[in-house]
């Protein structure tokens, strides 16, 4: 056993960084160190059968794959079939050997006895018409040396792994390390992907954006609503001022003002931006909702109905549908040529809120003060999920799994709807009561949440371990919505009823540091597996008129 806890064996660290060295390239020193160790990679036969199935000797890879071991019946068989899988497709396709292939399958693929579905669709590739047809009915990777490995990957899971080293263990082992220390930095926020290997990670507070860099003092009245375009290029803001303003990120912390949108005659509670950027949605209070082309600022078309205003709305992926809520309790599905394409008469009292999750497959929405329903479209079922106390936004995650929602009782609650949790994680410390307060994920790998509140500051907790992380004061009013730039792990925006935007940043000092790393090399993406999709609803929380 070696290491400072001797919890490691010692044949078993050898083989992993022998193995690591061959993969690398490096194959003389691999063998040295082989050699130096007396501790070979893998056992003779195993060298021999790993040749062969590369070479595509597959009589004799089966052969000597009975001579490993030993070996379950069952084990052997599996593996066995994957090999003569394998010399049955390219037989038949490479080689159109139709009789060969045939006989493959007859005399030595159907005896073994195992997955007899798949030797019936192996069979049926006989008839298929073309090579495609048949690459795409029984997705073969083909015969090249990286299709060859492929299988040898899926034998070596089967095998275990004294026998057969998993490929790439040792980048595998470092990969976890990384991503247990990744996990635990509770400010880790960097776009950069790569962790260095000489010392353990930890970042500090001055990887989150705390400092205010800008402030947007165009609105004349309470901002309530904000949000990032998806590209991060582009920010939105919607104002009891009765207009829409769209803002052009031109650096990485300064933000212009674009369009100024006008035409609606109530306040704008919310804005919604097409899957493509090139479009906006602006909502009126109870009002109507207008469609925006994002690069001249003109509007495209009005969406009404007549006696009956919106709530909400929220985009469909395919960009030319849409969905809004009404206040006369039922919910439309669009066209952007104004057409009514469907509509929907759900049992409930109001539509609060909605928003469409990324497949288009469902529709999320508050249509009670403590009701969250969850409509899929494709089997026409209806799923419930119920709160202690009144709810008055919603945010759906980029992966369709994570439902962030508001409440008045002062908490901030996210559900894993794959799980079909009844015990949310929960965000507390921000003051909410009496108006509607929006929250949003946000940072690398969204590992945070960020929330406006009725104190004038803005809260950020840590996602994973719901830790109150930092508090920031500015706002000289209650702070509506907040919005973290996707493309931008750095940069978030807070709206507020002293009528102006805050754009936060990193510390001045940090900020120089990091303009001068990202001249140095581009600054890739990081949007991962949650973003901030939608949060609409009105501007009044359950039908009571806010005191002006």
């Amino acid at each position: 056993m070696m290491g400072s806890k001797k919890q490691i064996r010692r044949v078993e660290f050898v083989r992993i960084i022998t193995q690591a060295l061959y993969s690398l390239g490096y194959s003389r020193a691999a063998a040295l160190v082989e050699e130096e160790s007396g501790v070979p990679l893998q056992l003779p036969v195993v060298s021999d059968f790993r040749r062969e199935v590369l070479d595509g000797r597959w009589e004799e890879s089966v052969a000597t794959l009975a001579k490993i071991g030993p070996l379950l019946d069952e084990t052997h068989k599996l593996a066995a079939f994957l090999i003569l899988q394998q010399k049955f497709l390219e037989l038949l396709v490479d080689r159109g050997d139709v009789l060969g292939a045939l006989r493959t399958l007859r005399t030595e693929i159907s005896p073994l006895g195992v997955n007899r579905q798949r030797v019936h669709e192996l069979a049926s590739c006989v008839v298929c018409p073309t090579r495609g047809d048949i690459l795409e009915k029984v997705e073969w990777k083909g015969s090249d040396t990286e299709a060859r490995m492929a299988l040898l990957e899926k034998i070596q899971a089967l095998l275990p792994p004294h026998i057969m080293i998993p490929e790439r263990r040792l980048e595998h082992l470092v990969e976890q390390a990384l991503a247990v220390q990744r996990e635990g930095c509770i400010f880790h926020n960097s776009a950069e992907t790569a962790l260095s290997l000489y010392t353990d990670h930890q970042c500090g507070r001055d990887q989150i954006p705390t400092e205010t860099v800008q402030v947007l003092e165009a609105h004349d009245n309470e901002v309530w609503y904000l949000q990032f375009s998806r590209d991060g290029r582009h920010l939105a803001s919607a104002s009891k001022d009765c207009t829409a303003i769209i803002w052009e990120v031109v650096d990485d912390d300064f933000v212009r003002r674009k369009h100024t949108l006008a035409g609606h005659h109530k306040s704008v509670s919310f804005v919604a931006w097409s899957p493509d950027d090139s479009m906006i949605l602006t909502c009126g209070t109870e009002e109507a909702v207008k469609l925006w082309d994002t690069a001249t600022g003109e509007c495209k078309h009005t969406f009404q109905k007549a006696s009956h205003g919106f709530t909400s709305c929220a985009w469909f992926p395919d960009g030319k549908t849409f969905v809004t809520g009404a206040v006369d309790k039922c919910m439309y599905r669009w066209d952007l040529s104004g057409a009514e394409l469907e509509v929907w008469k759900p049992r409930m009292p109001r539509i609060i809120d909605l928003a469409v999750t990324p497949d288009g497959n469902n529709v999320v929405c508050i249509c009670h003060d403590k009701d969250i329903r969850v409509f899929n479209l494709e089997d026409k079922t209806e799923r419930l999920i119920e709160e202690d106390h009144s709810i008055t936004s919603l945010s759906v995650s980029l992966d369709g799994r994570y439902l962030l929602v508001n409440l008045v009782s002062q908490e901030i609650h996210l559900w894993d709807m794959a799980l079909n949790s009844r015990s949310p994680c929960k965000y507390k410390g921000h003051r909410q009561g009496r108006y509607v307060i929006r929250s949003c994920f946000g940072g690398s790998d969204h590992a945070f949440i960020v929330s406006g509140s009725e104190d004038s500051q803005v809260y950020i907790w840590h996602r994973g371990n719901g830790e109150l992380l930092e508090v920031l004061p500015g706002h000289s009013g209650t702070v509506n919505c907040v919005s973290w730039n996707p493309s931008n792990p750095h940069m978030f925006a807070s709206a507020s009823d002293d009528h102006t935007i805050r754009i936060w940043g990193l510390s001045s000092t940090k900020r120089d540091r990091h303009r001068r790393s990202s001249a140095a090399a581009p600054t890739p993406k990081s949007n991962g597996g949650i973003s901030h999709i939608v949060n609409g609803g009105t501007r009044e929380l359950l039908e009571n008129l806010r005191p002006f």
